[in-house]
């Protein structure tokens, strides 16, 4: 038994075993059997009944029309920065041609698996490092490409490969650990200076708008306040020309000059009771205690003030019998007679 388990033949992925020629034979479907007769290629059985000679007819390959996937071991590569890689993959193939997949190539899957790693280490010499890892889809794409070109006399055709694992040196790798840590942190700087800047801007609109909107409201401060002021003014200049026009009236009335002439003696001696209250530098008169003699000069200025003006209406008006006993007359002879 173990001499028999040693000469039987290893199982092989391309085809289920070589059947035996009796005569009569069902083909499983997705298989393709390969018949010569008397050592020469006689024709492809398809899946189903056929009949074939015994003894002349022989069945030589076995060819299975399902995807196979085949591992890539992994191998070695240099990039184009002189950086070595271990790559390892797997590829999806399918016979489309039976009679060159027997004929064509001794072994298939060990032809392509070649072909596989060389065309990996060509395309990886082409591209450096980072573009290793950015690239993988044009990569396998590449690779698909070139195997094609290659087996298409094989009967053969690659439906795609796919890189599994890409193992970098200890050194490269922390390497580019600390590239990629110091690019976040230039990434983190530059953000970081983005927000300072715009926060700077932001304040700085913030001031300008403040700037602009208080000045605003003091420009409308001032213009509202130079209108109150002006109508202010507007308004005591009417109440003054108002007091003038009946004072006016009423020094125009009968006695109206002695009653000014009363007045202004009573505010001459006010005035004189408040000259010690404001500052203490105070300029009196020679006989401040003479009252008398300070209401008669009170009259004084104000007959020396009006006199121009009642010598002109005795021009205008026509003249009349002098009452000698009025007012007027008989206070300025008792000021005259007490000053005296």
């Amino acid at each position: 038994l173990k001499r028999v388990a040693r000469l039987a033949p290893a199982p092989c992925r391309w085809n289920s075993g070589l059947p035996v020629n009796i005569g009569v034979l069902f083909v499983p479907q997705q298989e393709a059997w390969v018949v010569e007769r008397m050592g020469k290629f006689h024709r492809i059985l398809e899946p189903g009944l056929n009949f074939l000679i015994p003894l002349l007819d022989r069945i030589r390959y076995v060819q299975s029309l399902k995807e196979i996937v085949i591992n890539v071991p992994e191998q070695s590569a240099v990039t184009l920065d002189n950086v070595t890689l271990q790559i390892d993959g797997v590829l999806y193939l399918r016979v489309m041609d039976p009679y060159k997949a027997s004929y064509g190539v001794e072994d298939p899957e060990y032809a392509v698996t070649q072909l596989a790693q060389t065309t990996m280490r060509s395309e990886l010499g082409k591209l450096s490092l980072d573009r290793v890892f950015r690239e993988r889809e044009s990569l396998n794409a590449s690779i698909v490409d070139a195997i094609n070109q290659a087996s298409d006399c094989w009967g053969i055709r690659c439906l795609r490969y796919e890189i599994k694992d890409i193992h970098v040196p200890p050194r490269v790798k922390e390497s580019m650990q600390m590239q990629v840590e110091a690019e976040r942190r230039k990434r983190a700087t530059v953000l970081e200076s983005e927000g300072t800047r715009e926060s700077a801007i932001n304040v700085a609109e913030g001031q300008k708008q403040a700037q602009i909107l208080a000045s605003e409201a003091e420009k409308a401060e001032q213009i509202n306040k130079a209108a109150g002021e002006a109508n202010a003014m507007l308004v005591k200049a009417r109440a003054k020309a108002e007091a003038i026009q009946l004072l006016a009236a009423a020094l125009a009335q009968q006695h109206g000059n002695a009653a000014a002439s009363l007045s202004v003696a009573e505010q001459y001696v006010n005035a004189f009771s408040k000259l010690a209250k404001d500052s203490n530098t105070v300029l009196l008169p020679a006989n401040t205690g003479d009252v008398t003699n300070m209401v008669a000069q009170a009259l004084g200025i104000y007959t020396t003030l009006t006199k121009p003006q009642a010598v002109k209406t005795q021009d205008e008006m026509p003249p009349a019998h002098e009452d000698s006993h009025s007012p007027a007359t008989e206070v300025l002879k008792a000021e005259q007679g007490s000053s005296s």
